[in-house]
């Protein structure tokens, strides 16, 4: 079975229904006007002034670079036309704006060469979310900034989608990582000794599949898709955005994506508001799928800026 759709022609729910059953929706014109990848890339060109983004790699020291880029993340998270363009993004693509709930949008930077590859730039290892304690709802979003290359995208892994493997997610608690991880990424530049979980297991990573596409395309998958950072070899800094989504619907039925190997502690789920008004996930949905209800400590991921 061909496990990338592209353009289909079909409703939202079906494009959830597919997404649960492992399959890659790929939108060539998520976003026909650019408008959400124009602002990003402003925000990214007023923060290297006199600089191609995708260049200052190279001309400056990579303590300054993760400087800059630790500063800009928050921004982007916290910026109004960040939270409003995607919300109408997706509303204009079939989410119903009652049901439809978001996190905060994510700015990713891929280093080449292995300039900065921890941190702000964090290469991540195969895995899937839900070893970070993403509900099984989950649907994220991934958007390039500028054209990119096979070479500086991402990998997803398709033999592990009915497949488990051997992991320490049971070991993770989304609460602490919130409280005490989360928060210091960027004093993690020549290396990364924030715990994470990993497969414990040799994985067989080929085949694999990268999605190459302009601008203005997004692609839509499940949480629980392996997948993971390609070792950019491009020459240049890929720069991207990404965003997750869930319906509550289905987090009431318990409707969503197979859980084959995942047991961290906590939920992720008070992190998304809902796209019409921003109220976030009704307390009693969280604490049916978190493990940690009276901690008030790093329930809610909370970006400074």
């Amino acid at each position: 079975m061909n496990t990338i759709d592209v353009d289909p022609d079909i409703t939202e729910a079906e494009r959830r229904r597919r997404i649960y059953e492992g399959r890659i929706i790929l939108m060539t014109r998520f976003d026909p006007d650019v408008t959400v990848v124009r602002h990003a890339r402003r925000m990214l060109e007023e923060a290297f002034p006199g600089i191609d983004p995708r260049q200052a790699q190279h001309h400056m020291p990579v303590e300054e670079f993760a400087a800059v880029f630790s500063k800009l993340k928050p921004e982007f998270i916290h910026h109004a036309d960040s939270w409003s363009g995607i919300a109408a993004l997706l509303i204009a693509s079939g989410c119903d704006p009652e049901r439809t709930y978001l996190d905060v949008p994510r700015l990713r930077i891929s280093t080449s060469d292995g300039y900065l590859t921890s941190g702000v730039a964090y290469a991540h290892h195969p895995h899937r979310d839900t070893w970070w304690s993403a509900p099984l709802q989950q649907v994220n979003w991934w958007m390039p900034i500028y054209d990119f290359a096979s070479e500086s995208g991402m990998a997803f892994h398709l033999r592990y989608w009915t497949r488990g493997v051997v992991n320490d997610s049971s070991l993770f608690n989304y609460y602490d990582w919130n409280s005490n991880q989360r928060k210091n990424a960027s004093q993690h530049v020549t290396s990364d000794t924030r715990w994470q979980p990993h497969a414990l297991e040799e994985l067989e990573l080929q085949p694999e599949i990268r999605l190459v596409f302009p601008p203005g395309g997004a692609i839509a998958f499940s949480g629980t898709q392996m997948h993971s950072t390609v070792a950019n070899t491009s020459g240049i800094t890929r720069y991207s955005f990404d965003f997750r989504t869930v319906d509550i619907d289905d987090v009431r039925a318990g409707r969503g994506a197979p859980n084959v190997d995942s047991a961290p502690t906590g939920t992720s789920l008070r992190d998304f508001k809902r796209l019409s008004d921003g109220e976030r996930i009704p307390e009693e949905l969280a604490r049916r799928f978190g493990d940690e209800p009276a901690r008030p400590e790093g329930l809610i991921f909370a970006p400074a800026g």
